[in-house]
């Protein structure tokens, strides 16, 4: 059977790396006694798969983990029992159960995630946010409406153009900060720092000498069987729903 762990990601901890929150799960997984299964052979590691990795310095309130269990264990208890040895900066927000076909974990199926960018009064601290300019707010529909933003993409190996526009399905300018809908996952994935630069520079303003916060809000996955749960998602018909919402509470 297998499970879909939410967490949320803040505070310090939004400077670990994946492969450090990978171990530190891996930690956890024992502390709080989670009847996770291990693959076979010489080398035995705990099953588990993260939907798509956060980058160094942003924050989030939807991570997702999956793992394969060896036993059920009631969804409440097992959120509990993590939280009481997870390190501080981050927090298990549910634990649900999901279909054990491959097709449905999180790294197949991940289609978009929901970011909120806020400007930092100084690069010294992401705690103290300034109000979005007013103009902004228009600048950002114009930045939608063109039929493409084209920019320069590095690879490993070289650098190509690439428009990114058909990866962004929304972006506003509120007070608080710019919210932004795009493609993510294994087929379309696009990073928000480099859509923000690229607004920035839309805006009229030097990408760096404008301090930002990049906060994950949550990811979403593309399944036709079930209704759009957000309003965004009802009035696009994209039949995109978080990813949390493809499981079910047990116990």
């Amino acid at each position: 059977m297998k499970a879909r762990i939410k967490f949320r990601k803040y505070g310090v901890m939004r400077f670990i790396g994946h492969l450090d929150v990978m171990r530190h799960f891996q930690k956890v997984m024992r502390r709080a006694q989670i009847p996770i299964a291990f693959t076979g052979g010489y080398s035995p590691h705990m099953i588990m798969s993260f939907a798509q990795p956060l980058g160094v310095g942003i924050t989030s309130d939807g991570e997702y983990l999956d793992i394969e269990l060896t036993e059920p264990i009631g969804s409440k208890q097992a959120a509990e029992q993590m939280n009481e040895v997870i390190a501080e900066g981050m927090e298990v927000v549910s634990f649900v159960y999901i279909p054990e076909e491959k097709k449905y974990s999180g790294m197949t199926i991940t289609a978009a995630a929901e970011y909120r960018v806020s400007l930092l009064k100084s690069s010294r601290s992401a705690g103290k946010i300034k109000a979005v300019p007013a103009s902004w707010k228009e600048a950002a529909e114009r930045f939608l409406g063109q039929e493409s933003i084209v920019v320069m993409k590095k690879t490993k190996r070289s650098e190509k153009k690439v428009d990114i526009r058909p990866f962004i399905y929304e972006i506003e300018a509120e007070d608080a900060g710019i919210r932004m809908f795009l493609a993510a996952g294994s087929e379309n994935n696009l990073k928000p720092d480099l859509v923000m630069d690229e607004f920035l520079k839309f805006a009229g303003e030097d990408p760096d000498k404008v301090p930002v916060h990049i906060h994950r809000l949550d990811i979403f996955a593309k399944n036709d069987k079930i209704p759009a749960e957000t309003e965004k998602t009802k009035e696009k018909g994209t039949g995109l729903v978080t990813l949390e919402s493809l499981g079910t509470i047990r116990g």
